[in-house]
């Protein structure tokens, strides 16, 4: 093995520092991984899914990992400041892959509902804990989970159980921060016990400009009749590689959103693996990126339909500018026993120069017979008609480009249940096609 190697070399020496500061739980699962990552180690550029994306590149640089789980000297509740008008939050924190235990904002949440770091996870529930992590995560066919598994020494864990509501949606601020340039690798575990409810919001935020590699992987289980909305705002810089591994496991009647939005970063990779395993559950997957310059944004997702009447719904779109570089390969998998499935699949992209490229591979893999199963794609640019008549109006051409493309983008955001984050998204979407920063209003991170 050649970039593998420095890994390798890094878990055999340090493998019981590791565990030291590490949940039971979590170490359980690391030889298993690390035999995993020996075998297969990093996906090349010759394996069709990640035919776009040189994963053994961005894995090559000698970066700095926090494996004593030294803190940080910094407290995020004193630079970050949301106040997106009427999102009224739960407010927790991650720096780097350490969950931050005195910024949370939570005080009246309902007792028996958990969110936090593994560690206290684990000592208050801690056969749930064994139940859930891990099992999920594919760590014997994905090198970069298996790298992750191997790696990870905590978690942010949220934890609702049956029949709770949480009326109030949670918010997660993953800060990257750092005086040298550092590998992160951090998990998140959801657990949505039956009829249970809650809204998550996850915010990825780079404090300092180091080069900074975040492998990710997040673990979604929702239980029968539970709903769980899941959502993803990456605003980073453009030395930041961001490798992102999504597991959702659906039982009967569950409704689960996932939408995962890029605004600025440097390379991401965004996998998302869902399988809906209980009759009429219903999944809903979108994403969207907005690049320019050199950014590079990579799209995997597979949605396995296993049994009778239910419904997935994927929608991506790109918008890509300069020579920015965008894919997308997707497939949906109707088992034969999955009769009644609906699984509707859609890529669009929007290319605004003649340098940027767009790569689309939608797939169907079908085995049962009565089924209503759609996929397209499509790559264009703007429509040169529109461009005319919106300047034969008086508006200037940059204005008119800018609204085009706003609306491009409009269906995806209106997929968000959450009605304050949909209109805060759309004014963040439109700054950032004006060029200018998107950032919070009050927060310093971004600025």
């Amino acid at each position: 093995m050649g970039v593998e190697k420095q890994y390798i070399d890094l878990f055999a020496q340090h493998e019981a520092l590791i565990r030291k500061y590490s949940p039971a739980v979590m170490n359980e699962f690391r030889l298993r991984a690390f035999e995993g990552f020996q075998r297969i180690g990093f996906p090349s550029m010759e394996n069709e899914d990640y035919k776009y994306t040189d994963v053994q590149k961005a894995f090559s640089p000698d970066y700095g990992v926090n494996l004593n789980r030294l803190a940080i000297p910094f407290k995020p509740e004193d630079v970050f400041r949301c106040d997106v008008p009427n999102l009224s939050t739960w407010l927790y924190f991650m720096v780097n892959d350490s969950f931050y235990e005195k910024g949370n904002s939570c005080p009246k949440l309902p007792k028996s509902v958990f969110v936090g770091g593994f560690r206290q996870f684990e000592e208050k529930y801690p056969e749930v804990a064994a139940r859930y992590y891990g099992k999920a995560a594919d760590f014997s066919s994905e090198g970069i989970v298996a790298l992750n598994t191997m790696l990870a020494q905590d978690a942010f864990v949220l934890y609702v159980p049956e029949g709770v509501v949480l009326e109030k949606p949670l918010q997660l601020i993953n800060i990257l921060r750092a005086d040298v340039d550092l590998m992160v690798n951090r998990r998140i575990l959801i657990i949505m016990e039956p009829r249970s409810e809650a809204r998550l919001l996850v915010c990825e935020h780079s404090l300092d400009k180091k080069k900074f590699l975040t492998t990710q992987v997040v673990e979604i289980f929702v239980e029968e009749g539970a709903l769980l909305d899941y959502y993803e705002l990456e605003e980073t810089h453009d030395l930041n590689t961001h490798f992102s591994s999504v597991y959702v496991e659906q039982e009967a009647k569950s409704n689960v959103l996932v939408n995962g939005i890029t605004l600025m970063n440097g390379l991401s990779r965004n996998n998302y693996f869902i399988k809906l395993n209980g009759e009429y559950a219903e999944s809903t997957l979108c994403g969207m990126s907005i690049l320019d310059k050199q950014k590079h944004v990579d799209v995997y997702s597979h949605v396995t339909h296993s049994v009778p009447n239910c419904h997935s719904t994927e929608l991506f779109k790109n918008v890509l500018n300069d020579q920015s570089i965008g894919s997308f390969c997707a497939r949906i998998l109707v088992k034969k026993d999955a009769q009644k499935t609906r699984a509707y699949q859609s890529n669009r992209n929007l290319c605004t120069s003649r340098e940027a490229r767009m790569y689309s591979k939608p797939q169907l893999e079908i085995y049962a017979d009565d089924v209503k199963c759609s996929h397209g794609m499509t790559t264009g640019q703007l429509d040169e008609n529109a461009l005319f008549y919106m300047r034969s109006r008086g508006i200037p051409e940059s204005e008119a480009r800018m609204m085009l493309s706003v609306a491009f983008t409009a269906d995806v955001l209106d997929h968000i249940r959450l009605r304050p984050l949909q209109e805060r998204l759309h004014q963040l979407v439109e700054k950032r096609f004006r060029g200018e920063l998107a950032t919070c209003s009050g927060c310093r991170i971004c600025r």
